[in-house]
């Protein structure tokens, strides 16, 4: 029995690991970076839905007196200004 010649084939083992888990980190790193690509992409779209149910609180509060006019107004303008 001759041990130290059976070593060779564990470390072809472990480098095809190696490789496996570098191509594998790879495609984590890919799809990560391309789903938040994506996701930004999309943010258009409910930031103009946002401020529409922001303008509707705020109408909201000021008709159950929370607000001033002069703070409607205010708030009002911060989200113009914000689009």
């Amino acid at each position: 029995m001759m041990w130290g010649n059976g070593s060779m084939g564990w470390s072809w083992g472990f480098g095809l690991l190696a490789i496996a888990g570098v191509a594998v980190l790879i495609y984590v790193i890919v799809r990560f970076l391309s789903n938040k690509s994506a996701s930004d992409d999309t943010r258009s779209a409910p930031r103009q839905a946002d401020s529409a149910s922001a303008r509707r609180i705020l109408e909201e509060r000021f008709a159950r007196g929370e607000l001033t006019a002069e703070q409607l107004r205010d708030q009002l303008r911060v989200l113009e200004e914000g689009r």
